[in-house]
């Protein structure tokens, strides 16, 4: 990770060392906020934002499931507000790929009923480059977690809260001590949930199968784009219940994520996938996501929000 030089928090900028908060804030010892992150990619139109609305939505959404208003600075954020708010931190930095807006409960706390605590907004630019290195490119090794994924009752599964991520961290952990690039985590009914911070596909037998959202994972929107895409390039995508053994003896299997975009499996559990090497299928949907990222292919316009 390359940082930037400035961070926007609550309105203002500042140098990237001085954005602070207080080591009693509620999100710091509690978990309570909610964040995004973004792809930014540089088309030949100049620096894009990749589905900015539909992030700015999900961050929205979040907010109300964990019951934060967007009220920082003195001023009440809306969609429109907090959009502008990151293209204008994306034009202010140089060398962006990735911007990553975070809506927390700063106000000093202790206690688990924070009424009336104060919330601010950072927006932060990084260059991140391949989020799980040469894995894109050489395919993913990943093994099954012993942590499972955090599920509904007793999470919002569904919404990017900060505290719900422990458990990817942990499931993370385990995976790079073993030697892989990513961990799979199951959920409460031993279905095939998604990775740590990706969703997950596989392809067999002519179709595309993916988890449904029921199955305690985050919807995420390079999944979504993924199967709007694929479905568009002619493959019948099924959102359903997913075993390990459908996963096992998948003949292609692919993740996304924001950060990963679109990464070959070519190991789980030390069994390879299919033969070993990269699918076909997952080649070709990799090619055209970043066709469409880079601004290159119209029909996908409406997914592009333009710094400039």
């Amino acid at each position: 990770m390359k940082k930037t030089e400035f961070i926007w928090l609550d309105g203002k900028f500042m140098r990237w060392d001085e954005a602070r908060v207080h080591v009693l804030a509620h999100a710091l010892n509690y978990g309570t906020g909610v964040f995004e992150g973004i792809r930014v990619y540089n088309t030949p139109d100049g620096p894009a934002v990749f589905r900015l609305k539909d992030h700015v939505r999900r961050l929205l959404d979040g907010c109300k499931m964990m019951g934060i208003e967007p009220v920082f600075g003195g001023k009440k954020y809306g969609f429109d507000e907090i959009m502008e708010a990151i293209k204008e931190t994306v034009r202010k930095n140089e060398e962006v790929d990735y911007v990553k807006p975070c809506i927390f409960l700063s106000g000093e706390e202790v206690g688990l009923n924070p009424v009336n605590v104060p919330v601010s907004m950072a927006i932060t630019c990084i260059f991140m480059g391949a989020y799980l290195g040469n894995a894109g490119t050489e395919g993913a090794k990943l093994i099954t977690s012993s942590w499972h994924r955090p599920d509904n009752l007793c999470s919002p599964a569904g919404s990017k809260v900060n505290g719900t991520y422990v458990a990817s961290c942990l499931a993370k952990r385990e995976a790079i001590r073993q030697g892989a690039n990513e961990a799979l985590m199951l959920n409460a009914s031993g279905h095939v949930a998604e990775c740590t911070g990706e969703n997950i596909f596989l392809y067999k037998n002519g179709r595309i199968y993916t988890p449904a959202s029921a199955e305690s994972i985050l919807e995420g929107i390079t999944r979504n784009s993924v199967i709007e895409i694929a479905r568009d390039m002619g493959y019948e995508v099924v959102e359903a219940e997913v075993s390990r053994t459908q996963l096992t003896t998948a003949d292609e299997v692919w993740m996304t994520g924001t950060a990963a975009e679109v990464v070959p499996v070519t190991m789980i559990d030390g069994r390879p996938v299919g033969d070993g090497s990269i699918g076909e299928v997952s080649k070709r949907i990799h090619t055209m996501f970043h066709e469409v990222a880079l601004g290159n292919v119209p029909e996908y316009g409406r997914w592009l929000d333009y710094v400039n």
